[in-house]
């Protein structure tokens, strides 16, 4: 904060050194849905499935029976796959978490489950011959945004399975814990033409009715393992500049592979752009042997503690992003904890809904969304895994005021930027707040703040030209400054989900 006190008193470097850039062709309605702060569920093992959250499809599968590749080479592979995509998700479901303030579902997908739009994708990858099998995916992913959006909710599509596997997991396709992605041009490539062929057909699909709006980006990669970061830094900006040619603002999320602030640098960096690009990070705290050593408590309370490094590093990174008109969301984050942590415990339904709550706090200040993981599992009972259970079984807070953090500078230099500003920030937030699809309870509020900021002020310096007090209008927009204040200003409170 000292530091923005010093730039407000000795001037700082504005939009005033660059170049004026268009902002992207978007409807007032794929605003609202991109920008809001992204409350949500990843709907995980639905297209790319995980034994452990939903087994019945890997009854028949193959070798080890651990991936989509084993359920794909086992017996009777496409009436199981289809019977699964059919029923494990429906419009219930969705019906379900919007009634619940969810809206916005990330969809964990692999290269694979689009092959009905370009077959050659498969082409010497594992899923070679394999198109029979996976070709009724595409229209139900379709499908999906459409239900989705009949109840409101915005759809993230994540590339979970990419080929050659990008980290050593079975939900990236396959059993084998060998990562080719990284050391394969073809497959590299490979990915970026995957991407290309979904982005242009979710851009194609709003020439047909309906018109979908819901499509709130698309995630590159999901938890990568690279050889090295330079390789994936290369191929982050080639996949991104590939897709930027067909949609210059398409929204796009990269993953961070847990080195936060060197991939936020990454994005700092990038050319100067006004399309979103976000990074996502997964918060676990149930996997290392630090974590089982550390108690339940001991692992809320670092959460909680705003001077602890873990919230400082989301401070600085939420901070550096907005700064270049991006921000951070948590793809990934449960209410897990390994037994261990709950050892000699005496109340674990308590300990679990205060893990749960200091997330949640930790994300209202420094995200700009996050997503369970994951909605449901096929055994009913896991309160750490399961959003659904978590909900019915009380873990999650009803609802919380949101506590003010704007404090007053004093002005300088020319007042009426902040006041234009002011006006503008109202006029952005009512937008959000008073968006409602199909009569539904959850309240948008704007999530991206940088990303609409920036674009706000090339907007101001087009009209009342140039000047060296644009952080008058912009900066402090960045700062928590007028576009949140009057989201809170607007809707009175913020709501976690669940809020009526």
């Amino acid at each position: 904060m000292r530091t923005f006190i010093s730039k407000l008193r000795r001037g700082t470097k504005t939009e005033s050194g660059l170049g004026l850039q268009e902002a992207p062709q978007e409807s007032p309605q794929q605003r609202l849905y991109r920008y809001r702060k992204q409350r949500g569920v990843n709907l995980g093992s639905w297209f790319v499935l995980e034994r452990w959250v939903s087994g019945s499809p890997f009854q028949g599968a193959a070798g080890s029976g651990q991936s989509d590749l084993d359920v794909a080479k086992g017996l009777h592979a496409k009436q199981v796959l289809e019977h699964h995509w059919d029923s494990w998700i429906t419009s219930s479901d969705f019906e379900w978490l919007a009634a619940r303030g969810i809206n916005t579902v990330r969809i964990p997908i692999g290269y694979y489950h689009i092959c009905a739009l370009d077959p050659s994708i498969l082409t010497r990858t594992d899923f070679d011959g394999l198109q029979h099998v996976f070709e009724g995916a595409w229209s139900r992913l379709v499908a999906a945004v459409v239900t989705a959006q009949s109840f409101g909710i915005g759809v993230l599509f994540d590339l979970h399975a990419a080929p050659g596997k990008q980290n050593k997991d079975s939900h990236s396709g396959t059993s084998s814990p060998v990562i080719s992605f990284f050391n394969s041009r073809f497959n590299m490539q490979l990915a970026i033409r995957t991407l290309r062929i979904l982005v242009t057909q979710l851009i194609a699909l709003r020439a047909h009715g309906p018109v979908f709006d819901n499509i709130v980006g698309i995630q590159l990669l999901n938890e990568p393992h690279p050889s090295s970061h330079q390789t994936l830094y290369d191929w982050y900006g080639e996949a991104i500049q590939e897709i930027r040619k067909i949609d210059s603002g398409f929204p796009i999320y990269i993953s961070d592979c847990w080195m936060t602030d060197q991939y936020a640098d990454f994005v700092a960096h990038l050319p100067s752009s006004l399309a979103l690009t976000c990074i996502d990070y997964h918060l676990y705290r149930c996997f290392t042997s630090s974590d089982i050593s550390t108690s339940a408590a001991q692992h809320t309370a670092s959460l909680a503690d705003r001077n602890a490094p873990f919230s400082q590093m989301f401070s600085r990174v939420s901070e550096k992003l907005a700064a270049s008109g991006s921000g951070l969301i948590v793809g990934e984050w449960s209410g897990a904890l390994n037994p261990g942590s709950l050892r000699g415990t005496t109340d674990e339904h308590q300990e679990r809904a205060s893990y749960i709550r200091a997330q949640l706090d930790l994300f209202e200040l420094y995200c700009a969304g996050s997503f369970f993981w994951t909605y449901k599992k096929e055994w009913p009972g896991d309160q750490g895994w399961s959003f659904r259970d978590a909900v019915e079984n009380g873990i999650f807070p009803r609802s919380r005021q949101h506590v003010s953090y704007w404090a007053r500078f004093p002005s300088y230099y020319e007042h009426w930027r902040f006041e234009a500003g002011f006006d503008q920030g109202w006029v952005v937030a009512y937008d959000f707040f008073a968006f409602d699809r199909a009569g539904q309870v959850a309240v948008s509020e704007l999530g991206f703040k940088g990303c609409i900021a920036k674009r706000k002020a090339q907007d101001h310096i087009r009209e009342y030209g140039r000047s060296n007090n644009i952080w008058e209008f912009g900066e402090c927009t960045i700062q928590g400054g007028f576009l949140s204040r009057c989201c809170r200003f607007s809707a009175g409170s913020t709501t976690y989900p669940l809020s009526r």
